[in-house]
């Protein structure tokens, strides 16, 4: 039997790998440490299916060094130490580092995660991990310290059309028959930007069809994917499909809806700290100030699982859900910060206004430092009119209050604070 579509048409080689130009381009910073054979330990954080694995064991053909694998779900300590020993044992004088490549890293516990930090400190192996989850959440902060962090992203759409052109030309089964690809929108679409998604969708639609001749358009794509809606999604990556949809329903205040989601999610097999955790972010993204209490919910609910496992974790993941979509919404903190954080990159480091300095020294003291400065404790309700912003960001704005009973009572009491200042150019 052959093997799937998405197997055969993996790269062995640089040249042959689609997307990711950040990243392997020419002059990128991982393309010039592959080209020079100095590859440090590194962590590959992105969705399925966009390379993660492959661009792995091409470094690892590309310096012709050995080659070991571990997969998080199913190795312990022990198999990670007995890896290690393998890698150091059968590594020549002037070889490079073996490489140790470990899928799904996230899913290593602490223990797991502390017994490669010797190996890796020492360079008895080159690791190369590879996770769908932020990497500062689920993998230990040394051994995070000693790896690269390198972030992939979905494929796009011009690198999704290469690689079906490329499987429908070059595949030793596809290219026997005479395959045409009149229209793409569908199939881009429901590949989210993965290749093995998209691959798998084409390996569905021209095995359906009889025949030498097949013409692959949108109409196709759709009809076939609704009589098989699984069949794009062999391993599992509907996932990110469903928490898409989840944070969604929560978002648009649809709690029916979240509920939904979240028990296709339960029925699913899913991580329960991967809901809770998404929960923590729609907090403060979605609801926002307008109830700084969802915050504090959501965050008990992680907790909560976390002490209490399934199947009773569901509870507070469901009163979390349930509450967070009920509640009003505000995304203004979130633009708040993003707004902050373009106008740092637009406008450089200010200096910070002498009176704000510290001033732990004399010497501080005596250039100025802290002079000046005065204590809003000391002020009636709290609050004294003095600048808080670089001097040439005097009259600019960055949080807008939007209407809700919370943010209008932040608004009302910045207006009394400020008063001309938060007065113009609301939003």
């Amino acid at each position: 039997m052959a093997a799937p579509l998405a197997e055969r048409m993996r790269p062995r080689r640089l040249e042959d790998y689609i997307g990711q130009q950040h990243l392997v381009g020419k002059d990128s910073v991982l393309r010039k440490m592959i080209d020079t054979g100095r590859v440090s330990s590194f962590i590959l954080w992105g969705p399925p299916g966009v390379g993660k694995t492959t661009l792995a064991q091409i470094i690892a053909n590309r310096l012709e060094t050995p080659f070991f694998t571990l997969s998080a779900v199913t190795s312990g300590v022990k198999d990670v130490r007995d890896v290690i020993e393998r890698a150091t044992k059968g590594r020549f004088f002037n070889q490079h580092s073996p490489i140790l490549f470990i899928d799904e890293i996230h899913r290593f516990s602490k223990n797991q995660q502390d017994s490669l930090l010797g190996a890796v400190e020492r360079g008895d192996v080159t690791l190369i991990g590879a996770t769908t989850e932020n990497p500062s959440f689920e993998v230990i902060r040394p051994l995070l310290s000693r790896c690269q962090l390198y972030v992939l992203k979905p494929l796009e759409k011009t690198d999704i059309i290469d690689l079906v052109e490329r499987a429908i030309d070059t595949d030793v089964e596809l290219s026997k028959r005479h395959i045409k690809l009149k229209e793409t929108d569908a199939l881009v679409r429901y590949s989210g930007g993965d290749a093995r998604k998209a691959l798998n969708i084409l390996e569905l639609v021209v095995d359906a069809e009889e025949g030498d001749n097949v013409e692959i358009d949108d109409r196709m794509v759709v009809e076939r994917l609704q009589e098989n809606p699984q069949a794009y999604d062999k391993d599992g990556e509907l996932h990110y499909d469903i928490i898409s949809a989840f944070i969604k329903s929560i978002r648009g205040s649809d709690p029916d809806a979240a509920l939904y989601w979240l028990a296709r999610m339960i029925e699913g097999g899913e991580d329960p700290k991967f809901i809770a955790r998404r929960l923590v972010i729609s907090a403060a993204e979605d609801i926002g100030l307008a109830n700084p209490n969802a915050l504090l919910l959501a965050n008990a609910a992680f907790e909560a699982v976390i002490k209490i496992g399934w199947p009773e974790g569901r509870i507070p993941l469901a009163e979390a859900t349930v509450y967070l979509a009920g509640s009003p919404k505000s995304n203004s903190a979130y633009l708040a910060v993003d707004r902050a954080i373009d106008m740092v990159r637009a406008t450089g480091n200010k200096p910070v206004p002498l009176h704000l300095r510290n001033a732990p020294t004399s010497l501080m003291k005596n250039i100025g430092y802290g002079d000046g400065y005065r204590y809003a404790h000391d002020y009636p309700d709290h609050f004294v009119n003095q600048q808080y912003m670089p001097d040439d960001l005097i009259k600019e704005r960055i949080w807008f209050p939007q209407s809700s009973p919370v943010e209008d009572k932040l608004h009302e009491r910045m207006r009394r604070c400020w008063g001309e200042r938060y007065s113009k150019g609301e939003t």
